[in-house]
């Protein structure tokens, strides 16, 4: 028998939930797929899979074997890359979590690009806004929000993003316009609510070197960023939006930016960016395409947003 060949059959059929699934990704037949399972739960006397005329299910000591084995394949692509051109094209699948809006607005339109110019390189993008787990859903790198990072995570700085506070005009001209974030409490505000925790993120401000957060009462509330922008596009009230969502807001007038003058004074103060980073779960797995992504990212940002990761 074929070890590591049956293994891999059976990873890439719990990931696939189908022979038919795990097939094309291996390029081999589904009955090929079968086999290889069969002789694998043969070989360890035990039954991996509950079978049903429409799907497949592990079972309690498929999932625990799973579990076990998962690591296996990674492995050995990272041995393979060790010893290989360090210079070779970045090849096989690289599966890329990723906030929801900044994987909808920024990382879904460069995903063409890497991928032209790597064609070896097989790309799929997990859009989620909550703590994804590397090895259980066999991700091999996450782009994450400072309050999403994990102990025990490598994260690499990404980008630092300036958020805007925006709302409607028609809002504005019936509610007034806040000059400095004490008037925010006034105001309708609609928040993001982080689905991990349940909990608000802040809105955030720094005044003369000092970070503060800014007294909101929440009007709306809404775990989706594109949601809240369309909300108060709607007069809904004032949100805080990444400048890759606010931005065809304002270019068709639908927003407005608040806060961006140069106020004197004590009123003076600046939303804080939002930053993002790079998450793998070792430093081994900085492979390079992981690299190779990271790279295409950065070379992509407005040189304004860039961090300092341009040679990790």
């Amino acid at each position: 028998m074929n070890t590591l060949q049956s293994i891999r059959s059976f990873i890439r059929t719990a990931d696939a939930g189908s022979l038919a699934g795990a097939a094309r990704t291996l390029g081999i037949s589904a009955a090929a797929v079968g086999q290889n399972i069969a002789r694998l739960e043969a070989h360890l006397g035990v039954r991996l899979f509950n079978r049903t005329t429409r799907q497949l299910a592990l079972t309690e000591r498929g999932a625990l074997y799973l579990s076990q084995v998962r690591h296996i394949e990674r492995d050995l692509q990272r041995a393979h890359a060790a010893v290989t051109d360090p210079d070779a094209q970045p090849t096989g699948r690289l599966r890329i979590a990723s906030t929801a809006a900044f994987g909808r607005h920024v990382l879904a339109p460069l995903l063409p690009g890497l991928q032209q110019r790597y064609p070896r390189l097989e790309l799929e993008l997990l859009l989620a806004d909550r703590s994804v787990d590397h090895a259980h859903e066999n991700v091999d790198v996450s782009i994450r929000i400072e309050p999403q990072l994990e102990e025990g995570l490598v994260a690499r700085p990404l980008a630092q993003v300036p958020l805007l506070f925006c709302a409607a005009p028609a809002y504005l001209a019936n509610a007034g316009t806040p000059q400095a974030p004490e008037d925010l409490h006034e105001h309708r505000c609609l928040l993001f609510r982080y689905p991990t925790n349940g909990r608000y993120l802040p809105w955030r401000f720094v005044r003369d070197g000092l970070r503060f957060d800014a007294d909101v009462r929440p009007a709306m509330v809404s775990d989706d960023a594109d949601a809240l922008a369309a909300m108060a596009a709607s007069g809904g009230g004032i949100t805080r939006l990444t400048a890759f969502v606010a931005a065809p807001y304002i270019a068709r007038g639908e927003l407005q930016a608040l806060f961006q003058s140069e106020v004197a004074g004590d009123a003076h103060a600046s939303p804080e960016p939002m930053h993002l980073f790079l998450c793998v779960s070792d430093r081994r797995d900085l492979t390079p395409k992981v690299r190779a992504l990271l790279q295409h990212i950065v070379a992509a940002l407005p040189p304004a947003w860039r961090a300092d990761s341009e040679h990790a």
